[in-house]
């Protein structure tokens, strides 16, 4: 049986007296797509803020890659891109190539030069998200979408396991989401890069994830895109079922 890449179980977590996540339990393995939805204040980004220990556990687990999350250190193997990823001065003195590089840190250290390998290894991330013939134009002169694949591709360049991302469209044309998402898939498909997505986008996910996970601070659904679509619908039915009842006996 194949060991989920993460874990979780029973979490929850409140801030103060406020409940945020309640009860919450899911597994995602290699090669899946997760794409998160809910309302602002549903408790999506404390649930990644858990994930990657920027919150300390107060109930339940979380274990990535089979170990649990308090003891877990090798980071290489998952690569985060928040949705503030392109907020920055846009006069910011980097090239693109060297935005990517910076993705290398973990392994090199900073403020080392990088070897022709790793140098090959940054062209290859940026070419997966087609961004290769920009690579020496500041990151300050690409529109929001390009600005994002860049760090799409900064987070490629570890080879990491895990890509988790916290509403990637935030800044991206309504006219490039569609082809965003479809990066996402081929990265997923390809690569076999198991993907954590928190995302509004919601018709746009179903069309691309392989599981979709609500949250309302509890678990409102769990399952694949054509079981969601199926529960949205026989709930819908069910609310026009009960209005048209209270319609006649209104008559």
């Amino acid at each position: 049986m194949q060991v989920p890449i993460l874990q979780v179980r029973n979490l929850s977590y409140q801030y103060e007296k406020r409940l945020v996540l309640d009860d919450i339990n899911f597994d995602l393995h290699q090669g899946d797509f997760f794409g998160v939805i809910g309302a602002n204040g549903s408790g999506k980004s404390t649930l990644i803020k858990l994930i990657l220990q920027l919150l300390k556990l107060q109930k339940g687990s979380i274990e990535l890659f089979d170990q649990p999350i308090a003891a877990f250190s090798n980071w290489e193997r998952v690569s985060f891109v928040s949705q503030k990823a392109n907020a920055f001065n846009s006069g910011f003195p980097a090239t693109v190539e060297e935005v990517v590089a910076s993705g290398l840190a973990k392994k090199t250290g900073l403020f080392r030069p990088y070897t022709r390998k790793q140098r090959q290894a940054c062209q290859e991330a940026l070419r997966q998200v087609g961004m290769l013939h920009l690579f020496k134009r500041n990151i300050g002169e690409l529109s929001g979408g390009q600005q994002q694949r860049v760090f799409i591709a900064r987070a490629l360049v570890a080879e990491p396991e895990l890509l988790i991302l916290d509403e990637p469209t935030v800044g991206v044309d309504e006219s490039n989401i569609n082809s965003f998402y479809q990066l996402l898939a081929n990265l997923n498909e390809k690569r076999q890069l198991s993907i954590l997505l928190i995302t509004h986008d919601v018709e746009l996910i179903l069309s691309y994830a392989t599981h979709i996970l609500s949250l309302n601070h509890k678990m409102g659904f769990f399952g694949t895109p054509e079981e969601f679509r199926a529960k949205r619908n026989q709930e819908l039915h069910d609310v026009y079922c009960c209005v048209e009842h209270e319609t006649e006996v209104l008559k």
